[in-house]
């Protein structure tokens, strides 16, 4: 499974309009980004591998198939990634959680690491980075960088918007890792920011400028 996955689905579709509206206030906007981390989790989780075990129903006693590994550990991109974490974490409660704190500098670009807490076991578990932007993929593609550096060699990326600058610059540099994205934008502006995008997700996310 590798490149852009979207799912065609109304009702993420529905939250993302609401989510993109500039008059969607930040309780409004964490309450959505949380509901979309969960749906895109379950998107990403979909081709996980499964096995098959007895299991005995008030009925009766049938065969049904569930996970063949533990869930994969969810990571964040600080600080929007909480937001989609807390979505992600109602989905996989199980799952060890990491932190990856970057910030972008608003003249070159480039992002630089101020944190870095990950699981112990990502490289049995492999996964899941979570950032609700996918701009020009300079965080995106250190995020990842990051996680392979401490063993996983599953990886998956959710993000809720995506510029095309941004993917292609991932997928460039991290082939393998697979992109479950709510929607893929038109650009980049002059700025960096996605474009129609949803604004800055973790200003409007915690109510800050």
């Amino acid at each position: 499974m590798t490149g852009l996955r979207i799912p065609d689905n109304a009702l993420l579709r529905h939250k993302l309009a609401r989510l993109r509206d500039r008059r969607t206030d930040s309780a409004g906007f964490r309450r959505l980004l949380a509901e979309i981390g969960a749906m895109l989790t379950m998107e990403a989780m979909a081709d996980l591998p499964e096995r098959e075990e007895a299991v005995e129903t008030p009925v009766t006693a049938t065969r049904a198939r569930m996970l063949a590994a533990p869930e994969p550990c969810l990571v964040a991109v600080l600080r929007a990634g909480l937001g989609l974490l807390e979505g992600a974490r109602g989905i996989l409660p199980e799952a060890p959680v990491g932190h990856l704190g970057l910030v972008r500098d608003e003249h070159t670009l480039v992002a630089s690491e101020y944190v870095v807490r990950l699981p112990r076991d990502l490289a049995a578990r492999g996964a899941l980075v979570l950032d609700p932007m996918l701009a020009t993929g300079g965080s995106a593609v250190q995020a990842v960088a990051r996680v392979k550096q401490a063993g996983a060699t599953t990886i998956r990326f959710a993000c809720v918007v995506a510029a095309p600058e941004g993917l292609h610059a991932l997928c460039a540099a991290h082939p393998d890792v697979p992109v479950i994205a709510a929607a893929l934008d038109e650009k980049l502006n002059e700025r960096g920011y996605i474009v129609p995008g949803l604004g800055d997700a973790g200003d409007r996310c915690f109510g800050t400028e």
